[in-house]
């Protein structure tokens, strides 16, 4: 595989509902506004995806309760973007000015609650084949669905370890002949105590120890999903891990209002 130069240095990682009665002008005020003015003309936001989770979507996420959403079916919408790593400090700081500016200028969106928003840096990523879209180009080659997957180490089991354990055996296996393309994992960037939002970013997720992995598929999760569950089967018997919340979820259709009559 030849070598991508531009380095993903962070993720952001937001899963969000509208409001009931609200999922219209949600959709059209993200997609058309905040998606770029929020993050995508920011100096280091490089990348950027939309993701939703229709009802029949949400009905295959486990395990039920989930310290990642709360309910389990919380988070209709999940955005995720890239910050390229030589632009880490700027980004940050040109993101926390801009949502304030946003809101303090009428351009918020008051009719939505946020399930689990944080930022997150990668840990490492494994792929199906020998020459993959690298991870850094994921967001724009146009994959037919997303499976993220939360996994809390075990008592006594370091996360890298876990990650090695899960990179050895259970995501080898997941990415063998199942349409799952690649396997990303990603640690959690605590929330600062006094870190100021306009409004409440939903869950903590779990523990800071936890592998948040997105998995990037080249066939539609419904049709996958079966390998998900088995996925999970198999983390628990390494004894390293347990996965604390998957979910499945499709790109959406840009300039379309496509699934928002079928988030409940």
């Amino acid at each position: 595989m030849q070598d991508c130069p531009v380095k993903i240095g962070q993720m952001l990682f937001t899963m969000v509902d509208p409001h009931r009665g609200h999922e219209v002008a949600y959709n059209q005020w993200y997609e058309r506004d905040h998606f770029y003015a929020g993050c995508m003309i920011g100096p280091g936001w490089f990348a950027g995806r939309r993701w939703v989770a229709p009802r029949a979507l949400k009905d295959l996420r486990f395990p039920d309760p989930s310290p990642f959403a709360e309910p389990l079916d919380a988070g209709s919408y999940l955005a995720t973007y890239w910050v390229h790593q030589a632009d880490l400090e700027v980004a940050s700081k040109w993101a926390g000015e801009q949502v304030v500016w946003l809101y303090q200028n009428g351009r918020g969106f008051q009719e939505r609650t946020h399930a689990h928003t944080g930022m997150y840096t990668p840990d490492s990523t494994v792929y199906a084949g020998a020459d993959p879209v690298p991870i850094e180009l994921a967001l724009d080659h146009g994959y037919k669905g997303l499976g993220v997957v939360v996994v809390e180490p075990a008592a006594g089991t370091a996360r890298q370890d876990l990650i090695r354990q899960l990179e050895a055996g259970p995501a080898r296996n997941l990415l063998d002949g199942t349409g799952v393309a690649t396997v990303s994992s990603w640690k959690v960037i605590p929330r600062p105590p006094d870190a100021q939002a306009p409004m409440s970013l939903g869950t903590d997720g779990g523990t800071v120890e936890r592998v948040v992995q997105l998995c990037f598929l080249e066939s539609g999760p419904t049709e996958i999903w079966d390998a998900f569950r088995t996925y999970a089967k198999e983390i628990e018997q390494t004894g390293a891990g347990t996965v604390t919340f998957a979910a499945p979820f499709l790109p959406t259709v840009i300039g379309t209002d496509t699934y928002t009559d079928q988030l409940w």
